[in-house]
């Protein structure tokens, strides 16, 4: 695929640290994805998520289909252009959106018609469309059109959508053409049937993708669940293509993922958390609207190379968010996206040392020590 490649540049166990290439720039990774599901990463300048170490975003395809619309949005000259942002764009297919946003959506073989949660308006999304708007969009990496079911499932309704999932992913492949510099990939199903994800994950490898994403995680059920899933599934991906897991998650799952062999990830949990005064540092998690911090003069973390974690008080913090200030939604989020880039960092050091496990156990163990502290 001219333009875009992976490369693995070390291994530990399972757990790889590399490089995708691609016409916007290089990806280091395991990767952290910040969520620009708008066409903006949520209280955050495109300069202050480059300056923290991400190499690229995510945009979503269902949210710009609706406003300010796909078509409107290349005539404006791509989704790069408009946001300010000359590195690598992910968009994701819209399909989870249409399932959890969407009312009175209609499943067929086709696609889904569904009603806007904005304005109530009919769209229909094929896998056709899906990757047409993603074009349109100007995406570096697309997503195939997957039907994403709610877990816990029976059996036979998981097995239906993965099997649909397939079809459609064939269909987004023979959308996607040949697009020099852009990836397909394609997104494992099959909920946490182990027989069913190796059955979809050897399918669609047989498409020979630019990379492969599990889906249909990260929807409530435990831990444990989701790592067995990922140890399902990790030996039937090609190790020369990327490995993404959508919509995971907290330090620890992305952590405990990178050592299961996952390369990519994005999720709302730093920013979005970040609004609602919510900080993840070294130290664990801090909710800033508890009265405990009300005067505690001492930042998020003095070590930090982030201004927002290392320059302003917690005191300070707990008043701007209980107050409702925006800039403490801008400055939390800050913080929350500089520790989420500052673990990748040391993961993808670490894998390149041979210390990974090492390195995640004390990870861990700054938390329980910072939780204990407080």
């Amino acid at each position: 695929m001219s333009g875009f490649a992976f490369s693995v540049h070390a291994r530990d166990g399972a757990a790889r640290t590399g490089v995708i290439v691609t016409p916007r720039g290089a990806i280091r990774t395991p990767a952290f994805m910040p969520v620009g599901t708008a066409g903006t990463v949520k209280a955050m300048y495109p300069e202050q998520v480059k300056a923290l170490g991400a190499d690229i975003v995510l945009g979503n395809t269902y949210h710009l289909m609706l406003r300010p619309g796909a078509e409107r949005v290349a005539r404006l000259g791509g989704l790069h252009r408009m946001m300010r942002w000359d590195g690598p764009i992910l968009t994701d297919s819209g399909g989870f959106q249409v399932m959890s946003l969407s009312a009175l959506r209609k499943l067929s073989e086709k696609g889904v018609v569904f009603q806007s949660h904005i304005d109530g308006s009919r769209h229909e999304m094929t896998p056709e469309r899906s990757i047409e708007i993603q074009t349109l969009l100007g995406a570096d990496i697309q997503m195939q059109l997957d039907e994403c079911v709610r877990l816990p499932a029976p059996r036979e309704e998981v097995e239906k959508a993965m099997r649909l999932s397939l079809r459609w992913a064939e269909r987004c492949r023979a959308a996607f053409g040949s697009q020099p510099g852009r990836a397909l990939f394609g997104i494992v199903q099959g909920g946490t049937d182990e027989a069913l994800r190796a059955e979809s994950a050897r399918e669609l490898v047989g498409l020979d993708l630019g990379g492969y994403a599990v889906g249909g995680l990260a929807v409530g059920e435990p831990q444990a669940e989701m790592l067995r899933v990922i140890e399902a599934v990790e030996p039937h991906l090609p190790a020369g293509k990327p490995r993404y897991l959508m919509g995971v998650g907290t330090p620890d799952d992305i952590a405990q993922a990178v050592l299961r062999g996952i390369d990519m990830f994005d999720c709302v949990m730093p920013t979005r958390a970040g609004r609602h005064g919510m900080a993840y540092t070294r130290f664990g998690r801090m909710n800033l609207k508890n009265a405990r911090f009300a005067e505690d003069t001492r930042p998020l973390d003095e070590a930090s190379s982030c201004p927002a974690a290392r320059d302003y008080s917690r005191a300070y913090l707990h008043h701007l968010v209980r107050a409702g200030e925006i800039l403490g939604m801008m400055l939390m989020t800050w913080a929350n996206l500089a520790y989420y880039q500052d673990l990748m960092a040391g993961l993808r050091a670490a894998i390149a040392a041979g210390r990974l496990a090492d390195h995640v156990a004390e990870i861990r163990e700054g938390w329980a020590r910072g939780e204990a502290q407080r």
